[in-house]
């Protein structure tokens, strides 16, 4: 079996298992902790904030949930005591 080479992160020279990386530093970029992360931006059009959840920035998740501008139900009105 040909090798793959060693890790491509700084400093590090363990062997490579995936994606030029060893199975630390591999387990760092699936987790979005490395200096390249693996998710980029939003998939909405236009959209170049960081993804939060899944594709989505939060604005755009919280839109899609139907969360976003929804608050809490107003306070029903006092009764009059006279």
């Amino acid at each position: 079996m040909a090798s793959k080479g060693n890790c491509k992160a700084k400093d590090c020279s363990r062997e490579a298992i995936a994606k030029h990386y060893c199975r630390q530093h591999y387990r760092l970029w699936r987790q979005g902790e490395m200096p390249k992360p693996r998710y980029k931006i939003c998939t909405s059009e236009k959209c170049r904030k960081p993804r939060a959840h899944g594709s989505l920035c939060e604005q755009h998740y919280q839109a899609a949930r139907g969360k976003a501008g929804k608050s809490e139900a107003p306070a029903a009105p006092a009764a009059a005591a006279s």
